[in-house]
């Protein structure tokens, strides 16, 4: 698992090779699908490339150009060399993506071996871990507490921060099924209180097993209770402020209730509520994400039902932290150490746990599983689409603002290394997942050019609704083009009957084909962009004196950000940090 990273001068090659390649080609990483018409994106492909591309079919489409591994390709024409460059060259940058196998698991597989017996139920997971919990993350869970427990193990560290928690499944399988002492930080306080909830469900189940076996011991699984923390952790803000965010938690239901806040941007300030603890300021969270709110009760209602539901004692609904204390000292210098967690942290997040992880000197390790790179703020557009800047904390400990991409002086210092919404955006996708709808074929396929279809009619009406959203429409490929498009013009505001150039509708609907091929270009680029941020994240951590490594740790069929960055700060980094502290403890090199 902890292999060598690249060296440091291997790592600003490659970022050089990475930038040079994507800004010759971010014509197609920036460009939008929908405006495939409308901006003649066909016309943008070299001449040489457009004969041998639109007649590919499907299969051929993932077999040739987006799938690495195939090994028999079979040309049905003489590629272009620029064309072929293009393709290897986009396989050789970006970082391999395919996760170890167990236990001898199919290549291509939908799902894990360990979902072949039952498709919704882990054989490699306990059964109590697996309630309210789907596949998906089922399978992160288990992989991703399996590395934090070795981390704990390497660094003699017992104590885990579980960054963005939402229900709290990671956070209860670290504690209860590894046995670590866990404290979870969630944005949404509703979430925090379902989190708690499900907890002292887990320990009534575990009662009632251990009733039934007529013992007192639950074998492997622990007693120890996560602490639940309802919080914002701002990006602006400092890793004094984080500390003191967890010392400062305490007792949520000792506390005036946290009303649920949203969770999956950041509230304008006319909306913000006072959070529990006075430094602690919003989480993003990943979007469409399965920890959703079961209930719209206040989180002080829900811990405290919690405690009723369960054998659990104070500790399993009450949101606090244990921090050690010195005399005279503030909590940040007497906090213990611990290791750093954040499965799919949304956007700047990311970003923000790696410089706590950096300039805090508790923090001894980290694993971070990044997604929403469309959230990052940058230089060039400091608030993406959907958030709204976090407030600047009105406390001394504030840091200067810095943004989520680049991180890294070396690359911040190439030129063409400006990633646009679109292309970060696009690193999003899951090309195992497409690629394996077009080798299975269908009309689904046909969303694209419908979409695409439509937008050259809204642009042409109404050219200030361009890139409009129009929420998905249910079953839309089954549906007839012109049903799609009443359906698609009301949602922007537009006459659901207006008329609509039957040949030209035609002549467009031709071409799925060609807009096939085009967003499979496009989203060959994904994981080069992907390979980009996470690298600058890399290469920062470098510049910090920290070496790291890329781990895809998920199965990308079935979970497509699958990469997990892992950092350990060496022995000798962390004597200084004890020296300071007045802290002698023994550790393990890395």
């Amino acid at each position: 698992m902890f292999t060598s990273s690249l060296p440091a001068e291997q790592q600003r090659e490659l970022a050089k090779r990475l930038t040079t390649f994507l800004s010759q080609y971010s014509h197609v990483s920036d460009s939008y699908i929908i405006e495939f018409f409308s901006k003649d994106h066909w016309q943008s492909l070299p001449n040489t490339w457009q004969p041998v591309l639109q007649d590919l079919t499907y299969r051929q489409v993932a077999d040739l150009l987006l799938d690495a591994t195939h090994g028999d390709r079979r040309y049905p024409s003489v590629w272009p060399l620029s064309l072929l460059a293009f393709r290897a060259t986009a396989h050789a940058l970006a970082f391999p993506r395919e996760c170890r196998r167990e236990r001898g698991g199919a290549v291509g597989s939908v799902k894990p071996e360990e979902f072949l017996d039952n498709q919704s139920q882990s054989a490699l997971l306990g059964h109590i871990f697996r309630k309210h919990v789907k596949p998906k993350k089922q399978h992160e869970i288990r992989k991703l507490g399996s590395l934090v427990k070795q981390l704990c193990d390497q660094t003699d560290c017992n104590k885990v921060v579980d960054v963005g928690s939402g229900q709290g499944h990671l956070t209860r399988f670290l504690s209860f099924g590894l046995g670590l002492s866990v404290t979870a930080i969630e944005a949404d306080g509703t979430l925090v209180a379902t989190a708690s909830k499900f907890d002292g469900q887990l320990l009534c189940a575990l009662e009632k097993e251990a009733q039934k076996k007529n013992c007192s011991s639950l074998g492997p699984v622990s007693r120890s209770s996560p602490r639940h923390v309802a919080g914002w952790v701002n990006p602006k803000a400092s890793w004094e402020a984080f500390i003191k965010q967890l010392s400062a938690a305490q007792c949520v239901n000792e506390r005036p209730p946290t009303p649920p806040g949203p969770s999956k941007k950041r509230p304008r300030a006319s909306e913000q509520v006072e959070p529990p603890c006075p430094h602690a300021v919003q989480t993003s969270r990943r979007r469409g994400s399965t920890d959703s709110p079961e209930s719209e009760s206040t989180s002080q209602h829900q811990f405290r039902k919690s405690r009723s539901e369960g054998p659990s004692s104070a500790a399993n609904c009450c949101s606090c932290v244990q921090s050690v204390r010195q005399e005279g000292a503030g909590p940040e210098r007497g906090h213990p150490d611990f290791v750093l967690t954040g499965l799919h942290a949304c956007g700047d997040l990311s970003a923000t746990l790696l410089r706590h992880f950096v300039n805090c000197p508790h923090v001894r390790a980290i694993t971070s599983v990044a997604c929403c790179y469309m959230k990052i703020t940058t230089k060039e557009n400091p608030n993406p689409p959907g958030l709204v800047p976090a407030a600047q904390p009105p406390d001394q400990d504030a840091d200067p603002s810095e943004f989520g991409y680049p991180m890294s002086s070396w690359v911040g210092g190439l030129p063409g290394h400006r990633l646009s919404y679109k292309a970060r955006e696009g690193a999003c996708h899951a090309v195992e997942d497409y690629a394996r709808r077009l080798r299975e074929g269908g009309e689904a396929l046909r969303t694209h050019c419908y979409r695409a279809t439509l937008e050259t009619f809204i642009a042409d009406t109404r050219p200030d609704l361009r890139r409009a959203g129009i929420q998905t429409i249910k079953k839309a490929h089954l549906l007839p083009f012109t049903e799609y498009a009443r359906l698609g013009l009301a949602r922007v505001g537009l006459p659901p009957g207006l008329p609509l150039d039957p040949e030209r509708v035609e002549a467009m609907l031709e071409q799925q084909g060609r807009v096939v091929v085009y967003f499979s270009l496009a989203l060959l680029l994904a994981p080069v962009v992907e390979t980009l941020v996470l690298l600058d994240r890399m290469i920062y951590l470098q510049e910090n004196g920290v070496d790291s490594q890329l781990v895809p740790l998920f199965d990308p069929n079935f979970s497509p950000r699958n990469i997990v960055l892992v950092a350990l700060k060496s022995q000798v980094h962390e004597s200084v940090f004890e020296d300071e502290l007045g802290v002698f403890k023994r550790h393990k090199e890395p």
